[in-house]
C-alpha cells in the first residue's frame, strides 16, 4: 500500500510509527471541514472553533493509530513481526512481516482493530453523556444545546467518526478488516487459504465498485449528500477495488506455485567447504577453482555450520592461512541466522527469505540440519516464470 518512505514520528512498544506525505494533505482537509462544523456550533468564537477542529483531527488520527496498534500487538503475540505502522490518506496500516499462518490467527489479528475502535467509541460516548447537560440532544450527527461545551462537542465528533470507522472496516471485503475476518471464516471452513483470499477479494471488489456507484449517485444529486462525500467515496472505492484485485491475483499465483517445495528447485549437489580445511587450501581448492564469492561450510558429518566469504579468507595474512581453519573466519549458522530453509518448506516462503536477498541463495537442509542443496535466486526466478500463465 505504501512505498516505505514515511516520516518516522517515534516508536510505541518498539513498533515504528510513521506518516506518509499524503497524511498531511488529509489532515488539512479534516481540519478545514471541522472548522466549519465547529463554527456552526460556536458562531461567536472562530478561534475556539479552529482549536477544536485541530484537537479533534489529531484525536481522530490517534484513534486510527490505536486501531492499528490493536492489530500489531495481537500479531506480535502470535509470533508475527511488525515492520511498522504508517498513517496515510486512507487512515492507517499495520505492516505485517509475514502473512498469518492459520485461520485462528487471521481472525484474531483482523478483529483486534475493530474491537479497539469499538472501545474508543464507547468511551467517548460514555464520557460525552456524563459531561453533557440534561437538555443536550443528538440531532443528525451533531450535539446541539444552548450551553454545549467544547469537550462534549469533540467527544460527540469522536463517537460519530469512530462508529463510522468501525462500520466501514467491518465491510466484508478484502483488504478491509471485515474482509480479513471473512477470509478467516472461509479458510477455516475450506482449509484453503488461497481459496478464502479469492472469495474475500471478490467481496472487496464488489464493495469497492459499490462505493464508486454510491459516490456517483451523490454527485448527480440522486442522493442528498454533499459532493465532497461523493468524491471521497469514489476515490476510496477505486482504491479498494484495485487492492482487492491485486490480492485476488496474488492468491491465484500462489495456487500455481503451492505444490512447489524447496527440494523441487534446489541444486541437489551443493559444493561446501569442510570447517577444518585450512584457509590456504580453501583459497586454491574452492575460491580460485570455482570463482564464487562465498561457500557454505559443513562439519565432518555434513551438517551446515555456517558460510564463509572470499573476503573473510583474504583478510587473513597469506603467511598465516596455513595454520587456520575455515571455521575461524566463517559466519556461524546457529539455526536462526536466516541462512537455511527446510526441504519441505514451500517455495512461496523463500520469496521473503533473508538469505535470498543477502547472499542470493538459501541453504536447503533436512530435518537433522544436514546440507542437502542450495536454492539460488535464478532457480527461484525460473520456477516463478514457469508458474506464470502463458
Amino acid at each position: 500500500m505504501l512505498g516505505g518512505n514515511s516520516i518516522q514520528l517515534g516508536r510505541v512498544f518498539g513498533i515504528r510509527i510513521g506518516v506518509d506525505i499524503s497524511w498531511f494533505f488529509v489532515l488539512f482537509l479534516i481540519i478545514w471541514t471541522l472548522s466549519t462544523y465547529f463554527q456552526d456550533l460556536f458562531p461567536s468564537d472562530d478561534t475556539k472553533a479552529f482549536a477544536l477542529a485541530v484537537v479533534s483531527a489529531l484525536l481522530f488520527f490517534l484513534s486510527i493509530l490505536l486501531h492499528e496498534l490493536g492489530h500489531a500487538v495481537v500479531a506480535i503475540r502470535n509470533g508475527i513481526p511488525i515492520l511498522g505502522i504508517d498513517l496515510w490518506m486512507f487512515g492507517g496500516v499495520a505492516k505485517l512481516g509475514r502473512d498469518t499462518d492459520s485461520p485462528g490467527v487471521e481472525f484474531r489479528v483482523a478483529a483486534a482493530g475493530p474491537l479497539v475502535t469499538l472501545v474508543i467509541a464507547a468511551i467517548c460516548f460514555g464520557a460525552g453523556t456524563l459531561l453533557s447537560s440534561s437538555d443536550t440532544v443528538l440531532e443528525g450527527s451533531r450535539l446541539q444545546t444552548a450551553d454545549l461545551s467544547g469537550t462534549v462537542a469533540v467527544l460527540g465528533y469522536l463517537t460519530t467518526v469512530n462508529v463510522f470507522v468501525l462500520v466501514f472496516n467491518l465491510i466484508p471485503g478484502f483488504p478491509l478488516d471485515g474482509g480479513r475476518i471473512a477470509r478467516a471464516i472461509v479458510w477455516k471452513l475450506t482449509g484453503d487459504r488461497n481459496r478464502a483470499t479469492r472469495f474475500a477479494a471478490r467481496l472487496g471488489r464488489l464493495a469497492g465498485w459499490g462505493m464508486v456507484a454510491l459516490g456517483g449517485l451523490i454527485l448527480v444529486d440522486f442522493i442528498d449528500w454533499d459532493s465532497f462525500t461523493g468524491i471521497w467515496l469514489i476515490f476510496i472505492g477505486f482504491f479498494l477495488a484495485s487492492a482487492a484485485r491485486s490480492a485476488e491475483a496474488e492468491a491465484e499465483f500462489s495456487d500455481r506455485i503451492d505444490h512447489l517445495r524447496v527440494s523441487d528447485v534446489m541444486d541437489a549437489e551443493p559444493v561446501a567447504i569442510p570447517e577444518r580445511l585450512p584457509l590456504d587450501r580453501a583459497e586454491v581448492e574452492f575460491f580460485l577453482r570455482y570463482g564464487w564469492p562465498w561457500f557454505p561450510v559443513v562439519d565432518d558429518t555434513g551438517h551446515l555450520v555456517g558460510v564463509v566469504s572470499h573476503e573473510a579468507v583474504s583478510s587473513v595474512p597469506e603467511a598465516a592461512r596455513g595454520g587456520r581453519p575455515i571455521a575461524s573466519v566463517m559466519a556461524r549458522d546457529d539455526g536462526g541466522s536466516g541462512l537455511r530453509a527446510g526441504l519441505e518448506d514451500p517455495l512461496e516462503a523463500l520469496l521473503s527469505h533473508e538469505s535470498l536477498g543477502r547472499l542470493g541463495a538459501v541453504m536447503a537442509v533436512d530435518g537433522d540440519g544436514v546440507l542437502r542443496g542450495i536454492v539460488t535466486v535464478d532457480a527461484v526466478r525460473r520456477a516463478l516464470r514457469g508458474a506464470l500463465p502463458a
